[in-house]
């Protein structure tokens, strides 16, 4: 997840952005109106849907203020919790926090409404199941203050937070940065420590910031077997955290010492090609990622080389690792296969580090029969392999000196 920054509207990356406040309002209004009605889908028992609450198949809605509810409304069954897009709280006076827990089988949530209610406390797990969720309003509660770690693994279009009693704090500070212009649009503001009430995009405080992270070298072409060291430095107020992320690398160690973190990678492999290293610095206000892509050399190896499949053309498929990209040179019992419209070496898909692919065949006939060597080469070493093809038999009459085709 990218730093927040000034108007740029997006927690993740600069894409995500927030609609005009005219578009909230939109939405808002198609909740309400679409939860109370139903939107013709299938009403459940009264057995199925907690008593103070209305349910269809997909929404929930929970608005009567005398028959109120305390913690979020459980369906029956998982399934039918699974089904639910939509869910509307309003008027609720002892509804007053969305745990960890609350959420986890609304897997579908899209749309979450709680207004008008005593919401005071949001966990930073609440929607850690919750993919999905796009639209979250939270006007008119309770809530001092909301972390950004809340929303770091979601795509949120839409955020209402008008009517919060807010603190002008420097945990508060990202929400101005995340919602920019929409921060005024919303009349959003914040509660001073003399009451004073100030709009949120007005807040300035002293030492506090989103940080910083920094990681060198950004060339990261190393040999297999070859060792690697990384420099992560940050720096930001609050004084971040610092973490390091890898996938695949297996031997590693990390010293770190005030803003600077020491990443040793050891006996690099051609497993570890194409791995991402990240070092992210957090605070209260956000966090910064820089990232490197690692770049390990290598010589070819041919993993699979197959027995011909017949298809639109015929194909001896292989996998081929290597980096760089090795040569492909063919044989057909001892002899070059001369490539050329009707017999190519094809790459159809790399991933995880292979090259996958065919020696297409068009039409091939008896002629084309035999022992198949794949040969490959890059800098730093060679590989071979053979498999026989056998594509079609002999012809009864073969006194005709020339080669005579057939067709599959």
């Amino acid at each position: 997840m990218s730093a927040l920054r000034p108007g740029s509207g997006a927690l993740s990356s600069p894409g995500r952005r927030f609609g005009s406040w005219r578009c909230c309002c939109w939405w808002w209004w198609v909740l309400v109106v679409g939860v109370a009605v139903g939107s013709g889908d299938p009403w459940m028992s009264a057995e199925a849907c907690p008593s103070s609450c209305s349910c269809s198949s997909t929404r929930i809605s929970c608005v009567d203020p005398e028959r109120g509810i305390n913690a979020f409304p459980v369906l029956q069954t998982e399934a039918e919790m699974e089904n639910i897009t939509d869910i509307y709280i309003a008027n609720q006076s002892s509804f007053s926090s969305i745990s960890d827990k609350d959420l986890h089988y609304y897997k579908n949530l899209r749309n979450l409404t709680v207004t008008n209610s005593r919401l005071t406390y949001v966990s930073k797990l609440a929607f850690q199941n919750n993919f999905k969720l796009q639209y979250l309003n939270l006007k008119d509660n309770n809530l001092s203050s909301l972390s950004w770690r809340i929303f770091k693994h979601l795509n949120i279009s839409y955020l209402i937070l008008s009517g919060n009693p807010l603190h002008c704090s420097c945990e508060n500070m990202w929400i101005k940065l995340w919602l920019g212009e929409e921060a005024d649009i919303q009349e959003l503001r914040c509660i001073e420590d003399g009451g004073a009430r100030k709009l949120l995009s007005r807040l300035t405080l002293p030492n506090c910031e989103v940080p910083t992270a920094t990681l060198t070298p950004s060339n990261l072409t190393k040999m297999e077997g070859e060792n690697m060291e990384l420099l992560c430095t940050t720096s930001g107020v609050p004084s971040p955290e610092l973490f390091w992320d890898m996938i695949r690398v297996a031997y590693y160690e990390i010293a770190t010492s005030g803003q600077t973190s020491k990443l040793q990678l050891f006996n690099l492999s051609s497993t570890d090609h194409n791995s991402k290293i990240s070092c992210t610095a957090e605070n209260i206000v956000g966090d910064k990622e820089s990232s490197v892509v690692l770049n390990i050399l290598f010589p070819p190896k041919i993993t699979k080389l197959s027995d011909a499949i017949p298809d639109h053309h015929w194909c001896i498929p292989f996998s081929v690792t290597g980096n760089p990209k090795p040569t492909f040179k063919w044989s057909q019992n001892g002899k070059p296969v001369k490539e050329g419209q009707y017999i190519f070496t094809r790459i159809h898909d790399y991933a995880e580090r292979e090259y996958h692919g065919c020696l297409q065949l068009d039409s091939p006939t008896h002629i084309n029969n035999g022992r198949y060597k794949l040969e490959v080469a890059n800098p730093y070493g060679t590989d071979e392999k053979e498999v026989d093809a056998h594509f079609m038999h002999m012809p009864s009459d073969a006194t005709d000196p020339e080669p005579y085709y057939y067709g599959k």
